[in-house]
């Protein structure tokens, strides 16, 4: 892909490494997130322990329990004060997330060893500090979080007074805690693997559509330095001719001999100079806004591949009707998102070709399919199910690429309509066909499609 989109591309791991004031992390975590969630579990467990002791009149140790739910009663106050005094606290890297969920758990596990262990129902609020890194951190700390959280179930499994009761005391069978046990991790190992790999596939997709959404604008300023350069162009033309007009009057005023003499001429051939500028862009740029805003399909595609083209690299253009095709060859808004999703496509092509690719364009009466080959080493066989998703690279050198490239040339040609299809040549090489309906191509980019059967089409 582009080095652009490279470095338009994130990392989609938090980062931890930036510290605010009295070496508290700032990162992509919210601490009132956290203490939010604290504050439901301090009134949950303060609702348990109250209903056990007052309603069901079990023997709970209600001075140590609520020793342990006040203390982190007053870790969230200490929170809370940290971030109304510094805001930019507020954030959280991975580290200090970590801790801050490190300290639940210990404190659910102490709270869990006073009312029976294992044994105690809400013994699986053991999985929620994991699940909830798994969702906002990285890899390493969740594994650690986990760690920590197999290591107190199996503390709790051996050691935990009895589970409170009215009379005579209940003690499950030394198996069936096992079996809890057992349950709690692998619950835990599930969750964090299943909950980490759901949340990351989410941060991809969003880095690699932010990626995409980049690369569009990007190419959206480019194509309006155009229309830009033509409105400079009008505007400083009257201006300009004011100047040589006050300029030419200075001038025949002037007695002979006059030591100005020379800075006048000097200022009316100036002017005349810059106004023949604007003029030749003026006009380059009304050119190119009006009588090239629509192009064939196939001049579309040169324009494309016009900034990847590098020696040694034959790039070949064909086009032509398909057979039976009655219309003419359609043509396309010289919209952004085709010239930078061809672009890419192009780039590619010619970045993995050995010394030749050919881009063949094709339409009918009903479509318009556009095929990029070069005779490269072709996608490898396991991967073509993949192309067009983020982070998926078809390389086969050791350079390492983001693997962005298909994936926004794929999303700003679906939004013209396209839909791309990728596979290997027999005599060798890569294939990439993109095809549109051709109502759709020839409505895509403008303000609104050309009828109302494109626009229920584009709907579709």
């Amino acid at each position: 892909m582009a080095e652009g989109d490279r470095r338009a591309a994130r990392n989609d791991r938090p980062a931890a490494g930036n510290r605010a004031p009295a070496g508290i992390e700032v990162g992509p975590v919210r601490l009132r997130t956290l203490t939010l969630i604290r504050w439901v579990g301090v009134i949950g467990q303060a609702a348990a322990v109250s209903v056990v002791e007052l309603w069901l009149d079990f023997r709970v140790p209600v001075v140590p329990c609520l020793v342990v739910i006040g203390a982190s009663a007053l870790v969230n106050f200490a929170a809370t004060v940290v971030m109304l005094e510094r805001p930019r606290a507020a954030r959280l890297g991975e580290r200090g997330a970590a801790l801050f969920l490190a300290y639940d758990i210990v404190q659910l596990a102490a709270l869990l060893y006073l009312t029976g262990g294992l044994q105690n129902p809400f013994a699986v609020l053991l999985l929620a500090p994991v699940s909830v890194s798994a969702t906002i951190l990285g890899g390493r700390p969740t594994m650690a979080l986990s760690a920590l959280s197999i290591a107190a179930i199996t503390t709790l499994a051996v050691y935990h007074l009895p589970l409170p009761w009215r009379e005579g005391g209940l003690t499950l069978p030394l198996l069936y805690v096992l079996g809890i046990w057992a349950a709690l991790a692998t619950g835990i190992v599930f969750f964090a693997t299943y909950a980490f790999r759901v949340a990351a596939e989410a941060r991809r997709m969003s880095d690699a559509l932010a990626a995409a959404q980049f690369a569009l604008s990007r190419e959206r300023q480019l194509s309006a330095l155009g229309a830009l350069a033509a409105a400079a162009a009008h505007e400083l033309g009257s201006p300009l001719g004011t100047i040589s007009v006050a300029a030419r009057e200075i001038a025949h005023d002037l007695p002979p001999g006059s030591p100005i003499a020379g800075d006048v001429d000097l200022l009316i051939s100036e002017a005349a100079r810059c106004r023949d500028i604007l003029a030749r862009l003026a006009a380059r740029t009304d050119d190119d806004d009006q009588h090239f805003l629509w192009l064939p399909i196939a001049a579309i595609a040169e324009l494309a591949a016009a900034p990847h083209l590098r020696a040694g690299i034959e790039v070949v253009f064909a086009s032509g009707p398909a057979p039976g095709a009655a219309l003419p060859q359609p043509t396309a808004r010289r919209s952004p998102e085709i010239l930078h999703g061809l672009g890419n496509l192009i780039q590619n092509a010619v970045q993995i070709a050995r010394q030749r690719v050919e881009v063949t364009t094709r339409w009918s009466d009903a479509d318009a399919t556009m095929t990029i080959a070069d005779d490269g080493p072709g996608f490898p066989p396991g991967m073509i199910e993949r192309l067009g998703e983020p982070y998926v690279s078809s390389r086969r050198d050791g350079e390492r690429h983001m693997g962005l490239g298909i994936f926004i040339a794929q999303t700003l040609l679906g939004r013209t309509g396209a839909a791309l299809a990728f596979g290997n040549r027999p005599s060798g090489g890569a294939e990439v066909a993109v095809r549109w309906n051709r109502v759709i191509l020839e409505a895509a980019g403008a303000d609104s499609p050309a009828d109302p059967a494109a626009e229920s089409l584009m709907e579709r």
